[in-house]
């Protein structure tokens, strides 16, 4: 099964995503760890690649494509895999469903989980790190993983925020590219809902992220 995650920071796609690798043993594929790879292992991309980003630039789409294209075809992802992180506008969304065309790997599911982009903004701003482990979830507007106090409601550890959590400019700019139904993720996401409807060869779903984990998780099982 091959299958591609769009949501906005906070809206829990990471968590599902996570759901999804263990439960139908998926490689998860994440256009960051592509570039790290490329360029630790000193390939032709990679050097490109890092040029770019010792610039500070983005890497362009026509090193970005052959290299997700590369990690599809690598033996690890024969059965399936699960790509997050990428697209992030509707050029690129273009650019790669023409790709995985060409390259005959069909796209099977396309998951869109739904957030209120102040609820998002919340959940990012809430969440706490337990000094003693950051996987015990507490966040202060969950109210089912609301800590108690700023003991950690798991084991009574300290908590610790992360700085990028609280800068709301970040968070806002992550939020802008996201949320653009014209020419940004969303855009990308609502890209691929049209191709599901008008070939029918994509299955798409969308979630509302806003209930639980286990209820999300569910509603999301009950779709594939």
């Amino acid at each position: 099964m091959n299958i591609l995650m769009f949501g906005p920071n906070g809206s829990g796609k990471g968590t599902q995503g996570a759901i999804l690798k263990g439960k139908f043993k998926l490689p998860h594929i994440e256009s960051g760890a592509i570039f790290r790879e490329n360029i630790g292992k000193g390939t032709e991309l990679g050097a490109k690649a890092k040029e770019y980003i010792d610039r500070g630039d983005l890497v362009p789409d026509d090193i970005t494509i052959p290299m997700i294209l590369d990690r599809l075809k690598q033996d690890d992802c024969k059965e399936g895999w699960l790509l997050d992180g990428f697209p992030r506008n509707k050029t690129q969304a273009i650019k790669l469903d023409e790709a995985l065309k060409t390259a005959s790997l069909g796209l099977d599911v396309v998951v869109e989980v739904l957030l209120d982009r102040e609820i998002a903004k919340n959940r990012i701003m809430g969440r706490r790190l337990c000094v003693n482990d950051n996987n015990h979830p507490n966040n202060i507007f969950i109210d089912a993983i609301k800590p108690d106090g700023d003991k950690c409601r798991v084991c009574g550890g300290d908590l610790t925020e992360r700085a990028d959590d609280q800068d709301e400019g970040a968070i806002g700019k992550r939020h802008g590219i996201y949320y653009d139904s014209d020419t940004g993720t969303l855009a990308s996401s609502y890209y691929f809902k049209d191709l599901a409807e008008k070939e029918g060869k994509i299955k798409y779903i969308i979630l509302d992220g806003a209930p639980s984990v286990p209820e999300v998780t569910a509603d999301l099982m009950s779709k594939l």
